[in-house]
Formats: C-alpha cells, structure tokens, sequence
C-alpha cells in the first residue's frame, strides 16, 4: 500500500466516523426534559436536568455541596422575577422552560459552527451533505463495507432538511436548522418524527409496528434472562392503549399519537412535583429557605454524585 493510498485510507476512516448521526437523528418521545428516568427513589438526575439544563446539570456534578447551594441561591433569586420572596408556580415554570430552550439553541450554535463552512450565516444542504459525507464522491460510498445503511442515512438526512427548508430554497436558516436538529419541537416537523419512528422500529418493513417490534426497540433479554414486570407493563400498554384500533399493529396515526402527545407539558409536571415536594408549609408556592433546605432535588454537586454513582454499583450488585 502506498503512503497516498494508506492516507486517502485514513482520511476515509475519519469521514466514516463523523458520518454516523448525532443522537438528535432519532427521535422517539415528545421532547422530555431529561433522558434519566424520572425516579426520586434512584436519585435526582432528572429533576437536577430539568432545572438546571442537562450541560449546566454536569457542571454542578463537579462542585462541592457548599458551592452548589451559594450557586442555587442566586439562581432562586433570578426565578422570583416579582421579587416577593417566593418561587411561585408560574415563575417556576417560566424558568424550566428558558432552560430547555437554552439547551437547544447551544446545541444548534455547537452545530451551526461544524456546518456553515462559508459563515453566511446560512446553512445550505450542499453545505451539510458535503460535510457529513462529502468523501464519498458520487454518493456511491464505495469504500464502506454497510454501502445501504449510508445511502439509507443520507436519504433519511436529505428529506428531514427538505421538511424543515419550509421555503424549499435549499438553504436552511438558524430556526430552519434548529427544525432539523431538534424536529419534535416543530408542529410541521411532526411527520417526519413519525416516520422516521416506524422506519427505525419496523423490522419487517410493512410500514406498521407489531408488539415484537415494539417491545424489542426497549428490551433485548440475555439469554436465559426472564423478562421484567415493566416489559411486560409495556405489552399491556401497547394492546390497551396504543393500539387503539385493536388490530395488533401500530400504523403511523397511533405512533404519532405515542410518540408526540402534545397535551403533556413536562415543564409544568415538573415545576408541580418541584414545588410539592419542597413546600413544607404547603402555601403552593416556595421559599429560598425551602429551596436550599431541599437542595439536592434541585442541584447536584461532587458529593451527591457520588452517592448516586455507589447506589447504581450496590444496585448492580
């Protein structure tokens, strides 16, 4: 092998290892405010990315409990906006929504500065195709060994821009590209989220969702391993609820129907158990003094996260 040929070799490697989809590409549920189950008796995590933003939750991680209540301090004092001394709901509400949203738009700038290669402002689909898979000349990846699933990955980029380019020009603007990176935050982007569901989960390609389907994208036992109550939570789910029409499969209206269930508001839900657990004198709204008092449901810090850490390895054990 020749030196060209062994650095085209390594070239192709790296390209292939950017090629595979950011996480956003998969999209499942109705945007939640943490991927941690929601499970006070396991520890924190989710209400602490809930609160706090999932990147600014890891800083906290890294604190010491001292440093992690001096912060909370100031940032109830930010949350009561009317400045009466009390966290009401609203104001909690507000401030748990901001940091989702913050969480998103940091997200898109970290993508934003990979993609807009000429820095116009603007991202062209030339301009993200060419940076995703652009060694591959002609689309024919033909130095990947999986030729299908990067020709498959590409169709599946290009109509998810398409769908967000709602001007069809081509080029994607900030809130274009904030659809495609995040679409179940976007009411036009909600067909594709549908779709690229059943694609994900449809093993046989019939376009629908069987029970095995269903529940082999969430649980793929051992062997020997017998399955566990919430599988089979889940089955009974699926044939009660999800398939509302009885026919043992799931088409795209009842995916849709599982996947985006636009009545719930996660930021209101958690303000709600923020705010009930934590008002100890139940007047429905809260107090710094209540907040700090309880402050490892809203903040982590080096010691909480190590409590968590040797619950999970006593768990394991």
């Amino acid at each position: 092998m020749t030196l060209l040929t062994s650095l085209q070799w390594l070239c192709m490697l790296a390209v292939v290892a950017l090629a595979v989809p950011a996480q956003e590409k998969r999209v499942h549920h109705h945007a939640d405010l943490s991927d941690h189950a929601h499970d006070d008796g396991q520890g924190f995590q989710y209400d602490h990315e809930a609160f706090l933003g999932r990147e600014e939750a890891k800083s906290f991680d890294q604190l010491s409990p001292e440093e992690s209540k001096a912060k909370l301090a100031k940032i109830v004092e930010r949350i009561d906006t009317d400045k009466d001394g009390f966290v009401s709901h609203s104001e909690l509400h507000y401030w748990i929504k901001h940091r989702q949203r913050r969480y998103i738009q940091e997200n898109v700038d970290k993508h934003w500065k990979d993609y807009d290669k000429n820095q116009d402002g603007q991202i062209s689909w030339e301009e993200y195709k060419n940076t995703t898979y652009g060694y591959y000349h002609g689309e024919e990846f033909d130095d990947v060994e999986d030729k299908a699933t990067y020709r498959s990955m590409l169709l599946r980029d290009e109509r998810r821009f398409k769908t967000a380019d709602r001007d069809s020009d081509g080029i994607a603007t900030r809130e274009e590209f904030t659809a495609f990176l995040h679409p179940e935050e976007f009411d036009h982007m909600k067909s594709v989220v549908v779709q690229e569901t059943v694609e994900d989960i449809d093993k046989d390609g019939d376009g629908k969702v069987n029970l095995n389907e269903y529940i082999g994208d969430m649980f793929t036992p051992e062997e020997g391993e017998s399955e566990p109550d919430w599988v089979q939570t889940e089955r009974t789910h699926f044939s009660e609820f999800r398939d509302s029409n009885k026919d043992g499969y799931l088409d795209a209206a009842e995916v849709a129907h599982w996947v985006l269930p636009g009545e719930i508001d996660h930021a209101d839900n958690e303000a709600k158990h923020l705010i009930l657990e934590t008002d100890t004198d139940k007047d429905e709204k809260i107090t710094q003094k209540e907040i700090l008092a309880n402050w490892n449901m809203f903040v982590g810090s080096q010691a909480t996260n190590y409590g968590e850490d040797l619950t999970k390895r006593h768990d394991e054990l």
